[in-house]
């Protein structure tokens, strides 16, 4: 069986670092555009959750920032959080693709 994801898009926030148990994360989300336009003739968006450990999370917080194009290759994980069901990508390896220039907001 395989568990394997891999989703390109843009980081939604800032990353941040936290710490649980002596361990580091990061918890991000990724604007990923839809490969076809709705019947608006517009492109949707989905948003990932991706969970980041160690050293990618130290990473990440380091060199990428809000805004940034980043690919990430990963296994779908789903937990019971509050009654609901949350799937989000547990981050095996992230690929800086591209920052965003100064002047685009």
């Amino acid at each position: 069986m395989l568990n394997q994801v891999i989703c390109v898009g843009r980081i939604v926030k800032e990353v941040e670092v936290e710490e649980m148990e002596g361990k580091k994360y990061s918890n991000i989300t990724i604007a990923v555009p839809r490969a076809y336009k709705n019947e608006d003739g517009v492109y949707e968006t989905d948003f990932i959750d991706c969970t980041l450990w160690n050293a990618i999370a130290e990473n990440v917080a380091e060199y990428c920032h809000k805004g940034d194009l980043v690919g990430v290759k990963g296994r779908l994980q789903t937990e019971i959080v509050e009654d609901k069901k949350i799937t989000r990508v547990i981050a095996e390896k992230i690929t800086f693709l591209s920052s965003k220039s100064k002047g685009e907001e």
